[in-house]
C-alpha cells in the first residue's frame, strides 16, 4: 500500500510560476504528484507549452496535466492574443449543437496536441442572475434546457479529441451576485429548479471530471459546497450518480481562504469529496504545496479525514491519468470554424456601418479574476481590414466626453463595451455621448442586457474572444 504522504501528494494539483518547470515540479512529479495547473503566465508559443508538457511527462507519465482553456473570454492558450473560438454564450445564441460540438471537438485538438490532459471546462452555470460578475458570457443561457444541450455537445466534442471535460461549478453558481474569486456568495435557489440539469446532462454524456463551486447553496447546505459532503458526496455521488474525478475550485480563492483558511480548506475539501484539489492560482510555491500534503496527512492520522476517503480520491486521480493514456485519436483543429461560430453569433441592429476614418472608444473595466488580463475590442480587427482608425481607452476615472466628441466630429463614432448593465459609469458616459451624437454605433462584447435608450445603431456580440472582435469589424465595415 501507498504511504499517506504519497496518496496525499497525489491528491494535490497546484501551479508555478515560468514557462519552464521549476525544479520543485520536476521532483514532486517524479516522486508522485498528482498534476499540475497551468495558466497563461506558464504559456508562450504552442511549441513551448507542448515542449514543457512533455518535459512535466517525463517525469511521471501519470501527472494530470490541466487548464482553464474555455474559448471565449477565458483563454490561456491565446491570453496573449484573445481566443481563436467563441464563448459558451455565444454558442448558445446560435444555438446548433453540432456547432458547439465542434468548436469543442477544435479546441480539444488544440489542447491534445499541446500535451494537456484535463481541461477545466466547460462552465455548466445557468446565468439565471444577469448581473453575475463571474459568470455572464461564461454560460451558454439562462434557461436550464439550452444550457444542459450544449454543455453535453462541448463535453462530447472536447472527449472526442481525447481530453477530459471537467463541468463546473457544480452545483451552479449562476444565480449569484458575487465572484467567488473576492467573496462567498450565496444562493436562496433550490438546485433542483433548473441549476443542475446541465451537470445531470454532462455525466449522462460522460464528463470525466466534475469542478465545485464555492458558494453558500443554501436549500442544500449551510457550508460552502467545496467543503459540504451534502453537495460534493451526497448531491453529486448519491443523486446525480456521477462516479467521475471532483475537482475543487482554487483553493486560495477568498470565499474559502477568506472563511475557514487555505489550509483548513483543503482538508474539508478531502473529507467533503472532492478528489484533486486544486491551488497555485496566485500561491505557486512549493512552500504551499508541502503545507498542503501535510495538513491532509495530519488530518488522516487524526481521524478527520480516513484513509480509506483519501485511497479513493488517490485512485480516481489515477483513472483519470489511465483513461487520457489509452487516447489514441488524432484529432486535427479546425482553423476556420471559430470565426464562423463568431460570424454566427453576431446580432446587428440600425445603420452599423462605418466610414474609413473611424474613432473607435473602448469603455474598460477592471476584468475578473477568471478572465484575467486578455485583448479585446474592435479597434484591432478593423484597422486590420482596412480601416483607418483612432482607438481611444476610457475608464472610470478618464471619461472626458467632451474631447471625445470633438476627436469624432465628422468621423464615425463607434462605443465598444463589455457588460455595460454592470457599470453605472459607463452607461451614463454611452447615454451622455448618444445624447449628442445619436449616429454612433453602440458594440456589446459582453452581456447583451442593456441597450442604451438611445442606441439606435447596435450591435451585440455575445462574447470578448478575439474572433467576436473580427465578427463584429467585418460588420461595420459591411465585409
Amino acid at each position: 500500500m501507498e504511504s499517506i504522504e504519497r496518496l496525499a501528494d497525489r491528491c494535490l494539483l497546484p501551479g508555478f510560476i515560468g514557462t519552464d518547470p521549476p525544479d520543485w515540479i520536476l521532483r514532486r512529479a517524479a516522486a508522485g504528484l498528482g498534476g499540475v495547473c497551468l495558466y497563461a503566465r506558464n504559456v508562450e508559443s504552442p511549441s513551448q507549452l507542448s515542449a514543457l508538457t512533455s518535459c512535466l511527462h517525463a517525469e511521471n507519465p501519470r501527472l494530470v496535466i490541466a487548464i482553464d482553456e474555455e474559448g471565449g473570454d477565458v483563454t490561456r492558450l491565446e491570453a496573449a492574443t484573445g481566443s481563436s473560438y467563441p464563448g459558451n454564450l455565444a454558442l448558445g445564441t446560435v444555438d446548433d449543437i453540432e456547432l458547439t460540438r465542434s468548436v469543442a471537438r477544435s479546441m480539444g485538438a488544440d489542447l491534445a496536441a499541446a500535451g494537456v490532459d484535463l481541461d477545466l471546462a466547460p462552465v455548466a452555470d445557468v446565468n439565471s442572475n444577469p448581473i453575475n460578475p463571474v459568470i455572464g458570457v461564461r454560460a451558454f443561457g439562462s434557461t436550464p434546457d439550452r444550457v444542459a444541450a450544449h454543455t453535453a455537445a462541448w463535453v462530447a466534442g472536447l472527449q472526442d479529441a481525447g481530453v477530459a471535460a471537467c463541468a463546473k461549478h457544480f452545483p451552479g453558481h449562476g444565480d449569484t451576485s458575487l465572484d467567488s474569486h473576492l467573496d462567498l456568495p450565496f444562493v436562496e435557489q433550490d438546485p433542483h429548479e433548473g441549476a443542475l440539469e446541465p451537470f445531470r446532462a454532462a455525466i449522462a454524456g460522460g464528463v470525466r471530471a466534475v469542478m465545485s463551486a464555492h458558494i453558500v447553496v443554501v436549500a442544500v447546505d449551510s457550508l460552502p459546497g467545496t467543503i459540504s459532503p451534502k453537495v460534493m458526496t451526497g448531491l453529486l455521488r448519491g443523486e446525480l450518480g456521477f462516479e467521475g474525478i471532483a475537482v475543487s475550485d482554487g483553493l486560495e480563492m477568498r470565499a474559502i481562504a477568506d472563511g475557514v483558511s487555505l489550509v483548513e480548506g483543503t482538508v474539508l475539501a478531502l473529507a467533503a469529496g472532492c478528489d484533486l484539489l486544486c491551488i497555485g492560482g496566485g500561491l505557486a510555491g512549493e512552500d504551499v504545496a508541502v503545507e498542503l500534503r501535510d495538513a491532509i496527512v495530519a488530518a488522516v492520522r487524526v481521524g478527520r479525514v480516513s484513509e480509506a476517503r483519501l485511497a479513493e480520491a488517490a485512485a480516481r486521480v489515477d483513472a483519470l491519468a489511465a483513461w487520457r493514456s489509452r487516447q489514441s485519436v488524432h484529432v486535427t483543429p479546425d482553423r476556420e470554424i471559430g470565426l464562423a461560430a463568431a460570424r454566427r453569433a453576431v446580432s446587428a441592429d440600425g445603420k452599423v456601418r462605418v466610414g474609413g476614418h473611424p474613432v473607435v472608444v473602448r469603455l474598460t473595466s477592471t476584468p475578473s479574476q477568471a478572465a484575467g488580463v486578455v485583448p479585446w475590442g474592435v479597434a484591432a480587427p478593423l484597422a486590420q481590414l482596412g480601416a483607418r482608425v483612432t482607438a481611444v481607452e476610457l475608464d472610470a476615472e478618464h471619461a472626458d466626453i467632451e474631447a471625445i466628441l470633438g476627436q469624432a466630429a465628422g468621423r464615425s463614432l463607434v462605443l465598444v463595451v463589455r457588460n455595460l448593465h454592470r457599470h453605472p459609469w459607463m452607461a451614463a458616459a454611452v447615454e451622455a455621448v448618444l445624447a449628442k451624437r445619436p449616429d454612433a454605433i453602440v458594440v456589446e462584447m459582453g452581456l447583451p442586457a442593456c441597450r442604451p435608450a438611445g442606441a439606435a445603431a447596435y450591435i451585440a456580440t455575445h462574447g470578448a474572444a478575439r474572433v467576436c472582435g473580427v465578427a463584429a469589424a467585418e460588420v461595420l465595415i459591411g465585409r
